[in-house]
């Protein structure tokens, strides 16, 4: 059962709602105005609006906590499954099967409930077991000799008789376990599970306060981390603590709680899936790099971040460029096909795309200078497998023209 509020308001991607004042306070109208005008937009009453609130998603899927009993629950366009498949992707939870009993989730927002209780749960089966320790180096004053005593500091400072001292400490309180800690911190503040839920999760944590201190930790903190024998249980964990870093934006003070929203930027996501996806699939002599940074001018400090650049293992030279765009239009838009021809120019390669969910009516297909560009399409809300493929045949087209000019 899913926790949000029955008082939830739900808004569906783009498409506006128009909402009375007795549903939606001015004070809480005002909140979700000041607060999240990015994830929607808000249309206060007016005569243009009949005199109600006008609200519209911008692109964003989650849920906003606006007071104890009332918040926004902001669903996508795109079928769920489909939605659990591309957080499988970018989260790289395929490889665990977390989500595979998820399917049956009716929202968003009943899923992070369901991988809350995953997190916990795993959590404890790993307490139960003794938690992964490594050594740290730690430095301080000690009643008695420990390590490397600061000889220097010593004969300076005669009359103190607690030596600084340089030693490792054979510890839990490690990043690898304040990751978990800071995860289930968070998922306690967020208000959208049920009780049975939220006692898991606080008895997951209970296990590591004693421990473990509790550390600020980024989403970027999961990624990239070294595992091995002793800790590779960790990876699944710490990819989880990764996606509920990611999407729990600030929190704000209703009443005595404190509240934070769950939010999924669904164009960031469509990026994270579609480069996911390209790893995977894309053959060995072909090599991914996914926002490439390149420098326009370094004093200056302008630079462009390319989503997707393609090259060729061998040689490293730059086969296409890929750029995304969450947005059903009848046409890519003058902006977007100068910025997908600029990088490149400046990756001095002669193919780009634009990528969309939802192919343009009127389809892209057009040489500026010595650059072609093309819209290419990874379809959502079609069977993702098949979508895939197709996208992958429209990838591999520039690969064979940079080859074979």
């Amino acid at each position: 059962m899913s926790a949000t509020p029955a008082t939830a308001l739900t808004l569906q991607e783009y498409v506006p709602r128009l909402v009375s004042r007795e549903r939606l306070s001015d004070a809480a109208g005002t909140l979700l105005w000041r607060h999240y005008a990015d994830q929607v937009r808000v249309e206060f009453p007016s005569p243009i609006t009949g005199g109600q609130w006008r609200l519209t998603s911008t692109g964003w899927v989650g849920y906003i906590p606006l007071e104890p009993h009332l918040g926004i629950a902001l669903h996508p366009k795109v079928p769920l499954h489909d939605l659990f498949r591309m957080l499988e992707y970018a989260y790289d939870l395929r490889s665990f099967r977390l989500l595979d009993d998820q399917f049956d989730c009716q929202s968003l927002e009943e899923l992070y409930e369901r991988l809350a209780g995953i997190l916990a749960r795993k959590i404890l089966d790993r307490a139960r077991d003794g938690m992964y320790r490594d050594y740290v180096a730690r430095t301080e004053q000690l009643p008695y000799i420990a390590g490397a005593v600061d000889v220097v500091r010593l004969a300076r400072r005669p009359w103190d008789v607690q030596p600084e001292c340089t030693y490792h400490e054979h510890t839990v309180d490690i990043d690898d376990n304040q990751i978990l800690a800071w995860a289930l911190f968070t998922i306690t503040r967020s208000g959208l599970c049920t009780e049975r839920t939220r006692a898991s999760v606080r008895r997951a944590y209970r296990q590591l306060q004693s421990t473990v201190t509790l550390t600020p930790v980024r989403a970027g903190d999961c990624v990239g981390r070294r595992y091995h024998r002793l800790n590779a249980d960790y990876a699944p964990l710490h990819a989880l603590c990764r996606f509920f870093l990611e999407h729990s934006g600030p929190h704000y003070e209703a009443g005595e709680h404190t509240m934070l929203p769950f939010l999924v930027d669904m164009a960031r996501l469509y990026e994270q899936f579609v480069v996911a996806w390209l790893r995977a699939h894309l053959p060995s002599n072909i090599t991914l790099a996914a926002q490439e940074r390149y420098e326009i001018d370094p004093s200056s400090g302008l630079a462009f971040a390319i989503d997707v650049v393609l090259s060729d293992s061998r040689s490293g030279a730059a086969l296409c460029v890929l750029d995304t765009k969450y947005k059903r239009v009848d046409m890519p838009a003058t902006a977007d096909v100068a910025q997908v021809v600029a990088y490149a120019q400046a990756k001095h390669c002669r193919d780009s795309l634009l990528a969309y969910p939802q192919a343009p009516a009127r389809p892209l297909d057009a040489i500026i200078g010595d650059v072609r560009v093309r819209s290419v399409t990874f379809a959502l809300g079609d069977d993702l497998e098949n979508a895939g493929a197709s996208f992958l045949d429209q990838v591999l087209f520039s690969y064979s023209r940079a080859l074979y000019p």
